[in-house]
């Protein structure tokens, strides 16, 4: 008998849940794109993206997805021949170097295995032995190993060795969910997408950049008229905005995202509610890995784990066998495992990733986390006990007064 009739779960790291207030935004006639009420929403749209991403920089809108914010960073940033050093700590490290390659970059790439951030010495002596490095291009939080790395310290790496390299950083799995303060830490250009702690459709990308970026970008080759930030971010024209026809839905649905995070629960109070709802799991993963080796968190160090999604390991075929259970028996999805080793190796089946990010609340996290211990029950899947206890006590401790 299944008992997944009701409403669904979706807990992979993005698409995230769509709130209902956000669907209903969308859901209206396409409206005048040359002028009224979508022209006037519009330019409020800007300043609190300025104010979500903590900066007072500049900020350009496209439509496409992460890896079309990669591309519009990379047309930015370079010309052909331009050397770039990327700090890679999971699959998207490497999709962000493999594009930046794609178009002709010089691309180095410093290996942090999947399970920690980026060392800053390392980083620092990468810089010392290459001065004509143009730009150092990190991933604050990589959506599938999980990891979390701290980039005011590689910020402090590159000033400590001098260099005069650019940094960009890869936020589309954690805006809106991990603490992000673009100005404060020193970064020159970010970037982010609809899909996660947004809480939008997947289909809008932004690109933040400092002033100084945008002098030190002004002639970069690399630049087309589609991906050039410059009019987006100031724009003459509406259209200007987007090159083209306005993401009419999409907008809708960010202005309502943007009310929620910015104006009703407060960005600092979203940090932590995601801090929250992160460590709730992470302590059912560590009751359940109890005497079982083969149950692990990803990510050794919390420190280096990010808020919006923990990557974890089971004894293969574990993983996927929960995964099925899950989504078969009681309607939530789980994340598949991601680089986490290649679709030959037998230990493929031995990962997954839950996600807590973006219309995630306390009930919705401890449910998944109930409907994993059943299905770690049902298929005699060997683990420790008490996590149920562990998620909730920590939830319990975090909303105290």
């Amino acid at each position: 008998m299944s008992l997944s009739q009701g409403r669904p779960y979706l807990a992979i790291p993005g698409p995230s849940v769509l709130p209902d207030r956000i669907l209903a935004a969308m859901q209206r006639p396409s409206p005048n794109i040359y002028a009224g009420a979508l022209i006037d929403m519009v330019a409020g749209l800007w300043p609190d993206l300025r104010a979500l991403a903590q900066t007072e920089g500049h900020v350009a809108s496209y439509i496409c997805n992460g890896h079309g914010a990669w591309e519009a960073v990379n047309s930015n940033l370079f010309s052909r021949g331009d050397k770039a050093l990327v700090l890679a700590t999971g699959v998207f490290g490497h999709g962000w170097a493999n594009t930046a390659r794609g178009l002709g970059v010089d691309v180095q790439v410093l290996e942090f295995g999947g399970a920690s951030g980026a060392d800053p010495a390392v980083v620092e002596q990468a810089l010392r032995a290459d001065p004509a490095i143009r730009a150092v291009l990190m991933t604050h939080v990589d959506t599938a190993s999980s990891v979390k790395s701290d980039v005011q310290a590689v910020r402090a790496a590159m000033d400590a060795a001098g260099h005069s390299a650019l940094l960009a950083v890869d936020c589309v799995a954690s805006l809106g969910c991990d603490a992000f303060c673009m100005d404060a830490w020193g970064v020159d250009v970010m970037l982010g997408a609809s899909q996660k702690g947004l809480m939008c459709p997947p289909g809008m990308a932004f690109v933040w950049f400092n002033e100084h970026a945008r002098t030190r970008c002004s002639t970069s080759g690399l630049r087309t008229p589609y991906w050039d930030w410059t009019l987006r971010a100031n724009p003459q024209e509406f259209w200007h905005y987007w090159f083209g026809t306005a993401p009419t839905a999409h907008l809708y649905a960010l202005r309502e995202s943007l009310t929620m995070i910015l104006y009703e629960e407060g960005l600092p109070q979203v940090w932590a509610r995601h801090a929250t709802l992160a460590r709730s799991i992470w302590a059912a993963f560590d009751a359940w890995g109890q005497g079982h080796a083969g149950i692990r968190l990803n990510v050794p160090n919390a420190a280096h784990r990010g808020h919006s999604v923990t990557a974890a390991h089971f004894s293969a075929p574990d993983a996927t066998r929960l995964r099925q259970w899950c989504e078969t028996n009681a309607g939530v999805t789980l994340g598949i495992g991601l680089g986490m080793s290649t679709p030959q190796d037998p230990d493929a089946a031995g990962s997954l990733r839950i996600a807590s990010m973006g219309h995630v609340n306390a009930h919705m996290t401890l449910g998944a986390l109930a409907v994993m211990q059943a299905g770690l029950t049902a298929l005699r899947i060997p683990h420790g006990q008490g996590a149920l206890d562990a998620a909730t006590s920590m939830i319990a401790a975090h909303s105290a007064p």
